[in-house]
């Protein structure tokens, strides 16, 4: 009984001490991941000793990681980084290759061993997939430029790093055909992953999503439940749970509904990602962290300059810009926290002592800190250094084109009110975005080629890729007074909004909040009626002719009948 009352207050700790720092950051205007590490440190045997990592902190750290990359997969289609690939690999490979070397050689400057300085080489070679993409996430720029090129090298890191591990985890190999024979064996398995997850998002996960969609609470855990397969088959088959979250969100991205699990997803990332960085500060062992402290300090100093240098090296040298290269390479300057989990196969496997763990700790722990800070003012710091490195701009510089709309108009619901409106609005904007949350919705307008969103409204991600800021007309033709109470709060000042209201009450609302035009069934219905029964009185030719056309409009099968007048169709 004291071990099931042990864990929960263990984990209860930990989250109360990481809400009061992460309060104290935020007042501060300091990033939150180094609240967390200082939580873990303050908690950790390293100064106070009140807190452990148990069996259920380490769990979720480990599934924190895992998630971050699933969150990941869902937003990256493949359409959009398929033209980044050769860059990628072309920056990634030789990148490890020179980083290892700085990492190499520095440590046998500082007095380590030649064994002891390989296996440093290696293991600081790699960027945190945690910290860039939380910050990349946090700022919305993973699908920028410099997101999009940072993500990719994270990932075949992330496959370099699997590598590695699997060949610590053997031992020491017999020959260099057992390493041969170990790196073709997990290259053959992540590849079979990889096979898998695309055939699913061709021809299962549609057929599914389609018919679960609609409802929201099993459309969340199947795609959860999704997540964990892959998490499961990966770890069963000695691989990274992290590859295997991001091959299931990568299916999952393909679809038309994956803007809409993002937002969803979120949430429990950054529960999760919070006890990995907390878990940490709490596995670094104040004894370990002293030994090396100074030799970690000049390695920290040097591996952040390497780094930079050489990112911002190779991003030009594929001619993408300067801005480009500048914060691609300001985002990458950390040591990843694979350099632990490489440090600690390494104690197990007796390849180096626990005082170099130690070492590798506080060189991650410094840069993390470090990149962090240089992420959040990267771009300051960018326009305060171009006026004098702007010369180094050549004019012959590519960018990758990030799909985004302005000066466009967004259709919120598609129903009777929005479907007339269509054809009105396709005449005076090139691009005309519709958010649904109903399949058929979706799947009919995507065939009448309208660019069509699956989603709630009120999800933030949905709004993003909606454009919804940079959007010249938005008309919402749901009367739900929080939705476009929503609206009115996020589009622009010179955005033209029409909703649609149901009472007067809500009307004066929304006019009172900055709504142009306020479209109320009810009026319009009651008008339409005092327009028939004069008719009926009057003219009743008029009347039954303007019957027949209502009856003729509701008989249609058309997803999108004409909507402008007739003798005005003559005229045009």
């Amino acid at each position: 009984m004291a071990s099931e009352i042990a864990l929960p207050a263990d984990f209860t700790i930990i989250l109360v001490a990481a809400a009061v720092t992460s309060v104290v950051a935020k007042q501060l205007e300091q990033p939150t991941i180094v609240a967390y590490i200082l939580t873990g440190l303050l908690l950790g045997p390293a100064v106070l000793g009140i807190g452990t990592p148990g069996e259920l902190t380490q769990t979720m750290s480990e599934l924190g990681l895992a998630f971050l990359l699933f969150l990941l997969g869902v937003k990256m289609r493949i359409e959009d980084v398929r033209h980044v690939f050769r860059p990628v690999v072309m920056i990634a490979v030789p990148q490890m290759g020179l980083v290892c070397l700085v990492g190499l050689g520095t440590a046998l400057l500082v007095g380590f061993s030649f064994r002891e300085s390989l296996l440093i080489g290696l293991a600081v070679m790699y960027s945190s997939t945690a910290v860039v993409v939380k910050m990349l996430s946090d700022r919305d720029e993973v699908t920028s430029p410099q997101g999009t090129i940072d993500v990719g090298v994270l990932l075949v890191q992330d496959v370099v790093v699997v590598v590695l591990l699997t060949l610590l985890a053997f031992g020491r190999p017999d020959s260099a055909i057992d390493v041969a024979t170990t790196l073709l064996t997990v290259l053959a398995l992540v590849a079979g992953i990889g096979l898998a997850a695309i055939a699913a998002s061709r021809y299962l996960l549609p057929v599914v999503f389609r018919r679960i969609a609609d409802n929201e609470d099993v459309f969340f855990l199947i795609a959860i439940g999704w997540a964990f397969l892959f998490i499961f088959v990966a770890d069963r088959l000695d691989l990274s749970i992290e590859m295997g979250a991001f091959l299931a969100g990568l299916a999952i991205a393909q679809l038309p509904y994956s803007t809409e699990l993002q937002d969803r997803i979120t949430p429990i990332t950054d529960l999760f990602i919070l006890i990995f960085f907390v878990s940490i500060g709490l596995g670094l062992e104040a004894a370990d962290l002293v030994v090396y402290w100074r030799e970690a300090v000049v390695a920290s100093l040097v591996l952040i300059s390497a780094k930079f240098w050489v990112f911002f090296s190779l991003i030009r040298w594929q001619r993408f810009s300067l801005e480009t290269a500048f914060l691609g390479s300001a985002n990458m300057i950390q040591v990843s926290e694979f350099a632990l989990v490489v440090g600690t196969v390494a104690v197990a496997e007796g390849v180096i002592g626990p005082p170099v763990l130690g070492f590798l700790s506080l060189v991650a722990l410094l840069t993390m800190s470090i990149s962090v800070y240089a992420i959040a003012y990267s771009h300051a710091l960018y326009e305060r250094l171009h006026p004098h490195v702007g010369r180094l701009e050549t004019g012959d510089e590519h960018e990758m084109d990030r799909a985004e709309y302005r000066n466009h108009a967004v259709v919120i619901g598609y129903d009777e009110l929005s479907r007339s409106a269509l054809e009105p609005l396709e005449a005076y904007y090139d691009d005309v975005v519709i958010i649904d949350r109903t399949v058929d919705h979706v799947e009919t307008l995507d065939e009448a080629g309208y660019d069509v969103i699956y989603g709630d409204f009120r999800h933030t991600e949905i709004r993003k890729e909606a454009g919804l800021g940079r959007a010249d007309f938005v008309l919402s033709s749901t009367p739900e007074r929080d939705v476009n109470e929503v609206l009115l709060g996020a589009v622009s000042e010179e955005t033209t909004v029409f909703v649609e209201a149901q009472w007067a009450d809500d009307a004066r609302e929304l006019y009172a909040r900055g709504a142009h035009y306020v479209v109320m069934s009810t009026q319009l219905t009651a008008e339409r009626l005092a327009a028939y029964l004069e008719a009926y009185f009057e003219d009743v030719e008029a009347f039954e002719a303007a019957i027949e056309t209502d009856v003729a409009r509701l008989r249609r099968s058309e997803p999108f009948p004409e909507t402008l007048d007739p003798e005005r169709r003559d005229h045009e």
